[in-house]
């Protein structure tokens, strides 16, 4: 950082650190969204900033119009737990989705009860199984509403240190799931941990029918694993295809039937399909794919 926008910095605070930036980047400040992606897209191209550096601006942008909604897991997949199941019920699910909090349902899957995380359950191991209720150890879980943007629920996770929060409708009854984690990869994209899965990478299991599909997905990819003949000498990419199909770039939740597979759109960006669900056929059955 050079000393004039450290200068700036520390100057009683009027300008942000990005307005600051945008004003060493331009020479005339944007005056509304639109003249912002058009500048950024011209720094892009004079090579004041690489493709990440504008894709992370870009995606900083998105998440002040988008809501909460758009983005979170829904509750037909997400994970959970009752209050009712036993130790080894609880192990058996956190073993096999390797994930660190579930949230614990209430009798009729409509009200949350709390968050368990997996640590919790290590101490029970070797103890008594009868000395386990799921009670005990519950965590509050922070609930928020369909409608509230993913700038605000970032500011949120990162105030309260939390990575995960339950989202209800209007009617308070639990409608899915959102991690820090999914606003992040608005920005930065797709983060991906030791525990994920690099053979397939750009397929993964969410449940017994659904996939999460990255649009990037070639087409022959596509076709070994879910023994398909899709074709298109147009397009290479699952993603291409969906789009072609289409025939403009769709909004999120946007669904589009193919050959009896569920085609619904998760994420883009201003020009392209980023990542897809993707529901098979219930006849045709598939060996698992790790997370």
């Amino acid at each position: 950082m050079n000393d004039f926008l450290l200068k700036n910095v520390n100057n009683d605070n009027k300008k942000g650190f990005f307005s600051i930036l945008l004003h060493q980047l331009f020479s005339d400040e944007p005056k509304n969204r639109e003249e912002l992606l058009r500048l950024i897209q011209e720094s892009k191209e004079k090579e004041l900033i690489d493709q990440d550096t504008k894709n992370m601006l870009e995606g900083v942008m998105l998440i002040a119009k988008r809501t909460v909604k758009e983005i979170m897991i829904p509750r037909t997949q997400m994970i959970t737990l009752n209050l009712n199941y036993k130790l080894n019920k609880c192990l058996d699910i956190v073993v096999k989705s390797a994930h660190s909090r579930f949230p614990v349902m209430s009798k009729d899957k409509n009200y949350v009860e709390g968050f368990l995380i997996a640590k919790d359950l290590l101490s029970f191991v070797y103890k008594e199984k009868s000395s386990f209720f799921i009670k005990k150890f519950l965590r509050p879980a922070i609930v928020v509403p369909e409608s509230k943007h993913l700038d605000k629920m970032l500011k949120e996770f990162r105030s309260k240190r939390n990575h995960m929060a339950i989202v209800i409708d209007e009617f308070g009854i639990v409608s899915g799931l959102i991690t820090i984690e999914d606003i992040l990869e608005i920005i930065v994209g797709e983060i991906e941990d030791e525990f994920d899965n690099i053979k397939n990478f750009n397929i993964r299991q969410i449940n017994q029918y659904t996939f999460s599909i990255k649009a990037l997905t070639q087409i022959k990819e596509f076709n070994e694993k879910f023994n398909t003949n899709f074709f298109d000498k147009e397009v290479d990419t699952i993603g291409g295809l969906v789009m072609k199909k289409i025939g403009y770039l769709p909004k999120i939740n946007k669904k589009i039937c193919i050959n009896n597979y569920q085609f619904k759109i998760s994420t883009i960006d201003n020009r392209k399909i980023l990542t897809m669900h993707v529901k098979i056929p219930k006849n045709l059955l598939l060996p698992s794919i790790k997370k």
